[in-house]
């Protein structure tokens, strides 16, 4: 490739403007849906909640699911309904969405957390069985950015110290490990279809589970207490603490409409990432993502990592990658920092008091939440950057090789830029 100077440095962007499309796309399937919810009678939880419920549940291979206002809503249901109370623990991966542990505050219980495997960015299983106490009564398994936990190291811990597996599979529509799909692989799981999903309903989420009494135990939680559906013949009774969690038909609407292109989706995400990947690799100081055999991710999130060594850079890492990140932006590529907090670093953990008090942990033990106990977790925070759109429709072919010329564009010219120079702006 001959000699072209870096955006960043007056050159003209690898990517040209405007190539890359949002998301999601809107077309008239998804306008006649939400228009017909909105000229009926019944805007709160009605026919189209129903039909959602019924046809993910069929998409996916569920016995069973709840449409819920979101996939954080779906997680406290499954911590719920796993049994979960006052001081009891439930073992998360030190890195996640924040949902991912706050879920377990909801009800009462206590995160403990588990460092990650640096390359899959999901729970380390082989740290699982030193952090389960007699207080333990479930395992949250994150199918982070899309790749599923690697769940049979999982389930057999779990089986052996008769523990529950909840699956947080908010951003792992599709996913499949060893030919099952996430969300069926453990007692019971929660999606989300927030606008960043694979399936969007702008926000909105979903309870699945195959196992009627967790099921029950769910809807309990999902809809203030109450052990009848809005759709049945309710008597208003709350039979035990209740939140309201549930959906509304014009989500619902939206959401069944993209849940009729979603395959459509996930074909068109793949089929961008392997152009993507096949583009980046063998460039030295980037590990694109790593899926492991017998897993297969959606391509929520194209998370690569970087190393400045490999440059012979020795300064800190996060500013080297801060500069390759802004070297990125100026070539026209949307990357990212997903999340830069590891969980036990974030204020509600480190407080240890959630509810006052000392809430919940004064029902059970104190932690240490010291994130120096999390090595793995705080170099991905310090190492790592991402990107979701240009993967997505209605972005092509095309649009996944200007990106990865864009990429392989700055790493060939990273001797060209003063990292110390630029990383205090970078790190700001």
């Amino acid at each position: 490739m001959k000699h072209v100077k870096l955006a960043l440095l007056g050159g003209k962007p690898a990517v040209p403007e405007g190539a890359i499309r949002k998301w999601p796309p809107i077309d008239s399937s998804d306008e006649d849906l939400v228009l017909a919810s909105l000229r009926g009678e019944n805007h709160a939880y009605g026919p189209n909640c129903g039909a959602f419920e019924d046809e993910f549940a069929a998409w996916n291979g569920n016995r069973f699911a709840i449409t819920t206002n979101s996939g954080t809503a779906a997680l406290h249901m499954g911590v719920a309904a796993c049994g979960c109370g006052a001081g009891d623990e439930v073992i998360v991966p030190a890195y996640s969405w924040s949902s991912s542990a706050t879920c377990v505050l909801h009800h009462n219980a206590i995160p403990v957390f588990v460092d990650i495997d640096y390359d899959t960015m999901n729970i380390d299983p082989a740290r699982i069985e030193a952090a389960i106490s007699e207080r333990t009564k479930a395992i949250i398994a994150v199918h982070l950015h899309g790749l599923p936990a690697n769940m049979d190291p999982i389930l057999e811990i779990a089986l052996r110290h008769g523990l529950k597996v909840i699956e947080d599979c908010c951003q792992a529509h599709g996913a499949e490990y060893k030919g099952t799909r996430v969300g069926r692989l453990a007692d019971c799981g929660a999606f989300s279809f927030n606008q960043n999903k694979c399936l969007c309903s702008g926000e909105g989420g979903m309870f699945v589970t195959d196992n009627e009494e967790i099921l029950q135990r769910a809807r309990m939680v999902w809809s203030f207490g109450e052990t009848r559906t809005p759709a049945e013949d309710r008597d208003y009774h709350a039979y035990a603490l209740g939140w309201m969690y549930r959906n509304n038909d014009l989500t619902a609407a939206f959401g069944r409409a993209q849940l009729a292109k979603l395959d459509a989706y996930l074909e068109t995400a793949a089929r961008n990432a392997k152009i993507l990947a096949a583009g980046v690799r063998d460039i030295p100081g980037l590990q694109p993502p790593i899926v492991p055999e017998g897993h297969k991710t959606n391509w929520y999130n194209f998370t690569c990592h970087v190393d400045g060594a490999a440059h012979g850079y020795q300064g800190p890492p996060a500013r080297f990658r801060n500069v390759v990140m802004k070297a990125l932006r100026a070539e026209g590529v949307p990357v990212e920092v997903w999340q830069d907090l590891i969980l036990p670093e974030m204020t509600v953990f480190q407080a240890q008091n959630a509810y006052g008090q000392g809430s919940p942990w004064n029902y059970g033990r104190r932690l240490s939440y010291d994130p120096a106990l999390f090595p793995m977790a705080r170099k991905h925070c310090e190492t790592h950057f991402g990107m979701t759109v240009p993967l997505r429709a209605p972005n092509d072919e095309m649009v996944a090789q200007h990106v990865s010329a864009g990429i392989r564009k700055v790493f060939e010219r990273i001797g060209e830029l003063d990292v110390d120079a630029l990383g205090a702006e970078a790190d700001a």
